[in-house]
């Protein structure tokens, strides 16, 4: 017989009876008629084909088989009664939880350090991983449960995900030091006779920047396309090549290439950064800790 066929309050009377030896006693702790105890384990009987219990003299002893499934159907009832208890206080410090963060690349540069240097002292145990997952599922991953955050330009998204800007930064420009066709400054001009850049996973088409620029009416040339932000930032430090990026990646990054960083030569819209979670963690201890110290962090360059 399967278990969605038991009303699982019988189980509340067999361990009941196991524990009083006597169904009167039984009918007495559980605040029923000695009537409804003695109809609640004929039940039992009936779904487990065993008398469960044998009268003797006074005493009702348990049957073998009641022996071997009490301790499963107690351990069973008490995790059913701890769903009922307050929550736990969520501590930083001692929580060992694994939190699973989906970003994309600039994000995880910019974000991801931040954040480990910061919770390294207050949350010593935990340990963080950072997934790229396509957008499509993001929604459906967070509903689960198996994403605890998520951050990603603004998406189309259900009523039951959270969203909060997190970051919002302008557009800036990354060249070699010294190129050679720089040394007037960079006007739009120039802009658009040099050769990109592009950072993306799609095969083809046009990156963000490329939509504010055609909705402007200017077109640039693309030289190359990338995966990773660091192989396009290494192409541009060799080459006459220009990448257009976010200020705060260009500020963090060009330390570690022989780049300049330069004004955009004209106008467009900041890149915005959003921060997802599901509505069913709003008041989870642990994720609006997390999100309170993801929000907290200082990620102006």
């Amino acid at each position: 017989m399967h278990v969605n066929k038991v009303d699982l309050n019988l189980y509340r009377v067999l361990d009941a009876i196991y524990r009083e030896g006597s169904i009167t006693r039984a009918a007495a702790t559980l605040n029923l008629t000695q009537p409804a105890v003695s109809h609640a384990l004929s039940r039992l009987r009936e779904a487990y084909d065993d008398p469960l219990f044998a009268r003797s003299g006074n005493r009702m002893v348990p049957t073998p088989l009641t022996r071997s499934i009490i301790q499963p159907v107690r351990d069973a009832l008490e995790h059913l009664q701890t769903t009922f208890s307050p929550p736990q206080q969520f501590d930083p410090a001692t929580n060992s939880k694994q939190v699973v963060l989906a970003m994309r690349g600039v994000v995880e540069s910019v974000l991801l350090p931040e954040l480990v240097a910061e919770l390294e002292h207050q949350a010593p145990l935990m340990q963080f991983s950072s997934v790229r997952i396509p957008r499509r599922d993001m929604e459906s991953e967070l509903a689960a449960g198996r994403l605890d955050l998520a951050f990603d330009v603004l998406l189309p998204m259900g009523a039951n995900i959270r969203h909060t800007v997190l970051l919002e930064d302008d557009f800036v420009v990354v060249a070699r030091k010294q190129h050679p066709l720089l040394q007037q400054g960079l006007d739009l001009r120039t802009y658009l006779e040099l050769r990109h850049v592009v950072v993306s996973s799609r095969r083809s088409g046009p990156v963000v920047e490329d939509f504010e620029l055609g909705r402007m009416g200017y077109h640039r040339k693309i030289g190359m396309r990338c995966q990773n932000y660091f192989v396009a930032l290494s192409t541009v430090a060799q080459s006459q090549m220009l990448l257009t990026i976010p200020e705060n990646y260009a500020v963090r990054n060009q330390r570690y290439h022989d780049l300049e960083i330069w004004p955009m030569p004209l106008e467009l819209k900041p890149v915005s950064s959003y921060l997802y979670w599901h509505q069913s963690m709003d008041n989870d201890p642990a994720n609006v800790w997390l999100r309170q110290q993801v929000m907290a962090l200082p990620l102006r360059g």
